[in-house]
């Protein structure tokens, strides 16, 4: 008798856990659970971790390439303060995107 107990006991065990499977498959659809604010702030903090490892990268190649920039005191030029030669009469806007379309590669502009 034990071992037809143990025999049936089996299918039982499968057949009551698909049941609890399809359950909490229904309820949690039903309920969804609410977006957890620890991974949004993981991400934010992960972004400032970003951020303060690539001003270190920055700062340290300006360091390193000082002589090149022309910097005597070694500070860190500000986005758009050096400007590019460009040809008289244009602006440099008018330099950097010609036409209004998409880039084109330089092989289709030549033939």
């Amino acid at each position: 008798m034990g071992d037809t107990l143990l025999a049936l006991s089996i299918p039982v065990l499968v057949f009551a856990a698909g049941i609890h499977a399809g359950c909490e498959t229904w309820w949690r659809r039903r309920m969804p659970a609410p977006p957890s604010p620890y991974t949004h702030q993981a991400a934010r903090l992960a972004g400032h971790e970003t951020v303060a490892a690539a001003e270190e990268i920055v700062v340290g190649a300006y360091a390193t390439l000082e002589g090149l920039y022309g910097t005597s005191e070694g500070a860190i030029p500000a986005m758009g303060a050096t400007s590019a030669p460009t040809a008289p009469g244009l602006t440099p806007g008018a330099v950097a995107s010609p036409g209004h379309g998409r880039s084109q590669p330089a092989s289709a502009r030549r033939g």
